[in-house]
């Protein structure tokens, strides 16, 4: 994008979400916490599992803080946790009946089923570990979750993302910078809102080999558990299956590998030799309906969620638009239906429609923080600075760290002509990133005032 000049009549344009990279995202834990760049940390450890020396990038209190300062970004990217403590909690004692028998029992797990809709699960280092709705409708029986919870504790007990970071040794960290082009009206019209952060990144990009040895130990975990080792052959299947007949809709926990019958052939062998003895275990499937027969009432506003986002993805929003309205016919309380609607209005340029969604889905769900941010992003399109402050300052308060937050926090305040508030915001901005025209726009304000040279 071209250097462009910007000013008090002019707003952000372009400032987008998207996906990091694994050491880009990498930022927020030292902007969040102070510390050093973790190209520092190169170092030998205990493998946990094997007793081999393996090569790390961070240590263990590292892998305990980014799930602490940087999964809750992500959640909250993948709209929250499901309002159903019920099934939640169910999530959660499968999961701990696991990590019970693994080899880091100790490390600080979390449960959680998420509102997004495509198909996935992931872990961040210290076991924080995020199923989505999209997933957990489509699995059959507890053996099959246990499975999928089992092959994500893998990771975090095989220490793979600290691998990892051993071998890219984090040495290219960067901040994201934002863009932002001038505008021909007072506010212009923000089209996104930059530093949503993909911190399911760090999960990203397994080595195939770290992908096999998690299919391995989680097999391992769910027969410790009193499983039968098939339910991983049948979570492979599931995905294969998945994968070959809609493409476009699959995003899995492999997302980096395609699901290969390779994977699948090897959970069966293995369920046949080394785990043959379990094969007469219950996969629980009675239970699993029993405790998921809620969700599983939602899947068609899930599928049609789905669809949604898959044509919203290929910019169809005359297409998506009708899947999120059968979306909320079906279940007109449905949060993340809410804030899709809200998005693919707000990309059709029908900003005063999107707010009402969005307004909707902050009453729906207050305690979870996108909708907040979307909220004020859409007030700022509006020109109404004050209504666009509350919606930003909620999600500031609830989830604290997102650069493009704080730089649209000033942006706000100044155009309620709170000069020193939005120094404060524009300040902060700066010791996160002086990259970019964002970074731009905050030092020129401050020179402006005086209040930097």
């Amino acid at each position: 994008m071209r250097n462009t000049e910007c000013s008090p009549a002019a707003l952000a344009q372009g400032i987008q979400s998207r996906r990091l990279s694994r050491r880009q995202a990498l930022w927020l834990v030292s902007a969040s916490s102070g510390a050093a760049a973790l190209a520092s940390l190169q170092g030998c450890a205990q493998s946990p599992v094997t007793g081999q020396t393996i090569v790390v990038g961070m240590s263990e209190a590292q892998e305990r803080a980014i799930d602490a300062q940087v999964a809750p970004h992500q959640f909250s990217q993948d709209l929250g946790a499901i309002q159903d403590p019920a099934v939640n909690r169910y999530v959660a004692d499968v999961g701990q009946s696991l990590h019970r028998v693994s080899h880091r029992p100790d490390m600080p797990y979390s449960y959680r089923v998420l509102n997004a809709n495509y198909v996935n699960a992931y872990t961040f280092p210290g076991g924080a570990m995020g199923v989505t709705r999209g997933i957990l409708s489509e699995l059959n029986d507890e053996a099959e979750l246990a499975a999928l919870l089992g092959h994500e504790i893998a990771h975090v007990n095989a220490r793979h993302a600290a691998q990892r970071q051993g071998q890219a040794m984090v040495a290219q960290a960067a901040v994201l910078g934002l863009n932002v082009a001038a505008q021909g009206s007072r506010w212009g019209e923000l089209v996104g809102l930059g530093s949503q952060i993909g911190a399911s990144a760090l999960l990203a990009s397994y080595s195939r080999d770290n992908e096999r040895e998690a299919d391995a130990l989680g097999q391992d975990y769910m027969v410790r558990g009193g499983y039968p080792a098939q339910g991983m052959t049948r979570l492979h299947q599931l995905l294969v299956d998945q994968e070959k007949s809609s493409p476009g809709l699959l995003a899995t926990m492999f997302s980096s590998h395609p699901m290969s019958g390779e994977r699948r052939d090897t959970a069966a062998r293995l369920a046949s030799t080394r785990h043959a003895g379990a094969s007469q275990a219950s996969p629980r499937r009675e239970r699993f309906m029993d405790e998921t027969a809620s969700l599983r009432r939602i899947r068609p506003t899930i599928t049609a969620c789905k669809n949604g986002e898959v044509a919203m993805a290929a910019k169809a929003y005359d297409k998506a638009q009708p899947e999120f309205r059968a979306a909320l016919r079906h279940t007109p309380q449905d949060y993340a239906a809410h804030v899709r609607m809200a998005q693919c209005l707000q990309a059709m340029g029908r900003t005063q429609e999107a707010r009402t969604y969005a307004r909707q889905a902050q009453s729906i769900y207050p305690q979870e923080a996108q909708a907040h941010k979307l909220s004020g992003v859409l007030a700022l399109s509006l020109r109404n600075p004050a209504e666009a402050f509350e919606g930003l300052d909620r999600f500031d308060r609830q989830l604290p760290g997102d650069p493009g937050v704080v730089f649209l926090k000033g942006v706000a305040l100044e155009g309620m002509n709170r000069r020193p508030e939005a120094a404060v915001q524009y300040r902060q901005f700066l010791q996160i990133t002086q990259q970019g025209q964002a970074a731009q726009y905050a030092s020129s304000r401050l020179r402006e005032w005086g209040m930097i040279r």
